[in-house]
């Protein structure tokens, strides 16, 4: 069947099944690639470009589903792999294999319950160039520049990149294919590339179950807790550190000490942890760094890999007089002051607190501190944090106390607003849990001693809570993916 698209006319071949969508996908997909490398390396060798057939195959595969129903079309309680409507949904896709799990989770009630018929073949987006190779270091061989490279060979194009889908901008066109995920390929390659950029570690680490966090003593914790769990009987198979470290249950403490101090996570800007467990299981840890524009960036980046929750684990100033250092702020609302997304999300759009995350903090909370009803009341306050651009917001007290107030404000930070707007936005389910580690409006502020005391009583405490809340989400992981994320002409997949 040929359909009509940006690159002419393209060839479709109906598939009967889920599995074998997803091996067609990966067969189109490596011939792809494996024409553009070896043509790439070709010219850099001999300086013979591609002939216009071979650059008819730089392209990504596509994926085409239709939806005709007979009678009553089906429905289904679930939040995704369903249709608004009749109609046909394609999507460009890029690394099928890593993305197997992910595709198969979509495609199998989309073709079991709904019906769906399947159609593979190659799409109109071709594969930028440097897409297809790991390091980029490969592209030095030779003299041949960029500039050179970009005559012949595709690039990556802005122009080409957006979000328009999940931002509920894109046009659609009558008797044209909806789109049948948030992200087509190009997308999804512009930010695996930079996921590798700012972590330090390979995207295909990264796990479903994250938590971001401010502090790099949050690493130093989940470092420990990861060997913990290499040392027990637990799933967990190995840590993945940055720059390429790996640590695994064979290694002597020795080994495993030696090879923490020689982890270069200084060289990256958001350095990344991974736990790694069998079944999409595993926990990966960002150290994101301050301000929100490290929080929209990380997250703008990990939303292609379509994680089960991101988590906000970090620290806050306290803006209540009950409060007290280590105290903990299970954030229900925000007040963004950040501005980063304000286009996107404007600040009068609710960000909606999630029943199951917020539910799994509270109890996660009280199952490690060992605190109970009015005891855990004390240490763990629910309310509104506001997030802010400027870490110097007290010079301007006199402007925002009534802000603040109005807002019922019980914390203060640069990141937690912005990771839930994201998670809101990308349909990716997120939650805040932060620990008090200054009162700047009460004269308790931040100095060296009774700072590093703090960390070293309330860190590991803190982190473990968030891990615990993990721990009891993925128990209900489809219901996780609420209806609260989803607007009403949602493309079909998560």
């Amino acid at each position: 069947m040929d359909i009509p698209g940006a690159a002419g006319t393209r060839s479709r071949e109906a598939i009967a099944t889920p599995e074998e969508a997803v091996d067609r996908l990966a067969e189109l997909f490596n011939a792809a690639t494996g024409a553009l490398r070896a043509s790439v390396e070709r010219f850099l060798d001999t300086g013979a470009p591609p002939t216009p057939e071979e650059r008819l195959t730089f392209r990504y595969p596509e994926l085409t589903l239709t939806y005709r129903p007979e009678g009553v079309p089906a429905t289904s309680p679930r939040a995704f792999a369903k249709f608004a409507e009749a109609g046909i949904y394609t999507t460009t896709v890029t690394h099928p294999t890593a993305f197997r799990s992910y595709l198969l989770e979509q495609l199998r009630p989309l073709v079991g319950e709904f019906g769906a018929t399947i159609e593979v073949g190659v799409g109109p987006q071709e594969i930028p160039y440097p897409y297809v190779f790991e390091r980029g270091d490969e592209l030095g061989r030779g003299s041949a520049t960029a500039a050179e490279l970009a005559r012949f060979f595709p690039t990556p194009l802005l122009s080409s990149v957006g979000d328009e889908i999940a931002d509920g901008v894109f046009e659609f066109v009558p008797g044209e294919p909806r789109p049948l995920a948030l992200f087509d390929a190009v997308r999804v390659d512009y930010s695996l590339r930079r996921l590798v950029h700012y972590t330090g570690t390979d995207w295909r680490h990264v796990q479903p179950w994250i938590l971001l966090t401010n502090y790099h003593r949050y690493v130093d914790q989940f470092v420990q807790w990861g060997v913990e769990q290499l040392r027990g009987e637990g799933a967990y198979e190995r840590l993945e550190l940055p720059g390429g470290v790996r640590l695994t249950r064979d290694m002597d403490d020795a080994e495993i000490e030696a090879r923490i101090a020689a982890a270069p996570w200084h060289r990256f800007q958001m350095p990344a942890y991974h736990a790694v467990a069998p079944g999409g299981r595993g926990v990966t840890l960002v150290n994101i760094g301050v301000g929100p524009s490290n929080a929209k960036n990380i997250t703008d980046h990990l939303a292609v890999l379509r994680p089960h929750a991101w988590l906000m684990v970090g620290h806050c100033g306290g803006l209540r007089q009950s409060q007290h250092i280590g105290h903990y702020v299970l954030a229900h609302g925000y007040l963004r002051q950040d501005r980063i997304l304000d286009a996107l999300v404007p600040t009068d759009v609710p960000i909606p607190a999630l029943a199951e995350v917020q539910v799994a903090l509270q109890e996660a909370a009280a199952r490690i501190t060992g605190d109970r009803g009015e005891a855990l009341k004390r240490r763990l306050r629910t309310g509104t944090v506001v997030t802010y651009d400027d870490r110097n917001w007290e010079l301007r007290w006199s402007q925002e106390r009534r802000r603040i107030n109005l807002s019922r404000a019980i914390a203060v930070d640069m990141e937690s607003g912005t990771v839930a707007a994201q998670g809101f936005r990308l349909r990716v389910p997120y939650g805040t849990l932060l620990c008090v580690s200054d009162k700047p409006l009460h004269g308790e502020i931040k100095l060296p001693g009774a700072a590093n005391a703090f960390y070293e009583r309330a860190v590991s405490e803190h982190l473990r809570i968030g891990l615990a809340a993990l721990d009891q989400l993925r128990s209900q992981r489809e219901g996780l993916h609420s209806r609260k994320l989803r607007s009403f002409d949602e493309p079909p997949f998560r």
